[in-house]
């Protein structure tokens, strides 16, 4: 068991978060001109790096999202933080 620690609720048991995204993936615009490979890139493609990465998380608890950066390799939890600030 891990401790995820929630930017609004302090640490937690690592089964009450979720993985959203990758930070700093960016959306291909404008939408309707996108071609189904970009599309299909976007949806299903990530980086998946070995080592520190930076992803954005959801607490189900409270719901909030947040960016958590972390090493994929020893599994330490370097630092989390807000969205609300446009961050990521």
């Amino acid at each position: 068991m891990q401790l995820f620690s929630c930017p609004f609720c302090g640490p937690r048991d690592e089964t009450e978060f979720l993985f959203a995204a990758e930070a700093g993936k960016v959306r291909p615009e404008p939408a309707p001109e996108v071609s189904a490979a970009d599309w299909s890139k976007y949806l299903h493609r990530v980086s998946n790096p070995r080592g520190a990465t930076r992803e954005i998380w959801v607490h189900q608890t409270c719901g909030e999202y947040f960016l958590m950066e972390r090493n994929t390799v020893s599994h330490v939890v370097a630092n989390t933080q807000p969205l609300r600030g446009g961050e990521a």
